[in-house]
Order: structure tokens, then C-alpha cells, then sequence
């Protein structure tokens, strides 16, 4: 099996390593970066890079494609070179999935038209004109595409991917190996449980931009 993370400059980084670090977890599976160049692909702050060892036409039919967000989604969801790889690749993907702002690029593509998905809270509105219905699940399944809600729900992502392909007890081993057992200092990570002027303060930020 062949996973095939999309790299662009101005991704989120853990939307691309929490799955890495889950889902390529798959016995057997072969992991690779792809962008539309080889070579190293900076992050939204840009002092972190992931090396593309593969360009998109090196890897024409994944059998799983992971989208990541970040800031620089917004001119990935115009790129005719990603979203015609990316219509190519889903005629024949097992699973088409996305982390955070990534299913906004999927639903450019007109991948998502009809279904149900998610996508960073600030931005779950805006997969409406695709025709698209947003919800604030943090996964999300609508037949083989799996989308899933802002940055560090890509962990969550690609366990319950792993235990949907590879079954619960090899999900499990992934999650204890990686310690994976989120006790946070606060509980604010969802606008319905932060700070009133917080959320506030980060929409109006986001409606200026």
C-alpha cells in the first residue's frame, strides 16, 4: 500500500506529521512526501521544511492521498497542476483523506461535492459554496473520503484509519507506542470550550485577512 502526503509551501507541519506518525504506521505501507517538486517544502512559519522525495507525477495512483492545511491552502485550491493530480489520484485511492484546511483544497478539486466533511472551525463555513455540508465532528468518514477537523485531529485521523485497514489492536499498539494520551493543560481546544474573546478575537482576525 502506498501513502501519498501532499506537501505545499505554507503547510501546517503536524497536519502532515500526525498522520505520517499514525496512519504510516501500516504494515507493510509505503510512505512518501509529494509535491509538485523534490526537494525541501517550508511550513506556514517557514523555519521547518519536509523533503518532497517524489514529485505528483512520480506517484500517479496512491492507494491513500492525506491533504494537510495551513495558510497556504488558499492558493493550492487554484493550482490546476494539484487539484487535476488530485481528481486523477481519487478515480483509483482507497482512501482520500485531509487534515484541517485540506478539505477545502479536496473540495476545490470537487472531490467532496455532496458529502459531509470537516475542516479547521474558522473555515468550516467556507466548504459550503463547494457543496459541500460542513460539520464539527473531529473525523469524519462519507464513503472513502475521511476529512479531519484542525491540526492535531490528524492524529486522530490516521489512528482511526489505521484501525479501519489494519484493525483495532494494531490502532491500539500505534497509540501506546506513541504515547499517545492527551491530557491537556486546558481544556480549550474547541470554540465551544475556549474563552469567549478568544474565539472572537481569532474570527475577527480571520475575517480581515
Amino acid at each position: 500500500m502506498q501513502i501519498a502526503i501532499v506537501l505545499y509551501d505554507g503547510f501546517t507541519a503536524l497536519d502532515a506529521v500526525g498522520p505520517y506518525e499514525t496512519l504510516g504506521r501500516l504494515p507493510d505501507a509505503e510512505t512518501v512526501f509529494v509535491a509538485e517538486r523534490t526537494g525541501p517544502v517550508r511550513n506556514d512559519t517557514g523555519n521547518l521544511a519536509l523533503t518532497a522525495d517524489r514529485t505528483l507525477t512520480d506517484v500517479p495512483s496512491p492507494d491513500i492521498v492525506v491533504v494537510p492545511g495551513g495558510p497556504g491552502q488558499e492558493s493550492q485550491m487554484t493550482n490546476d497542476t494539484l487539484l487535476d493530480w488530485l481528481r486523477t489520484a481519487d478515480a483509483t485511492t482507497t482512501w482520500t483523506t485531509s487534515v484541517c484546511t485540506g478539505s477545502l483544497i479536496l473540495a476545490a478539486a470537487g472531490l467532496l461535492r455532496g458529502r459531509r466533511a470537516t475542516s479547521h472551525w474558522l473555515t468550516l463555513e467556507e466548504l459550503k459554496p463547494f457543496g459541500v455540508e460542513p460539520t464539527q465532528e473531529r473525523v469524519v468518514f462519507d464513503g472513502k473520503y475521511v476529512t479531519a477537523a484542525g491540526v492535531s485531529s490528524g492524529i486522530d485521523m490516521g489512528l482511526t484509519l489505521l484501525g479501519r485497514i489494519a484493525g483495532d489492536e494494531h490502532a491500539q499498539a500505534v497509540q501506546l507506542m506513541t504515547e499517545y494520551d492527551p491530557q491537556p493543560p486546558y481544556d480549550a481546544g474547541s470554540p465551544q470550550k475556549a474563552p469567549a474573546h478568544l474565539v472572537e478575537m481569532f474570527r475577527a482576525q480571520a475575517a480581515s485577512a
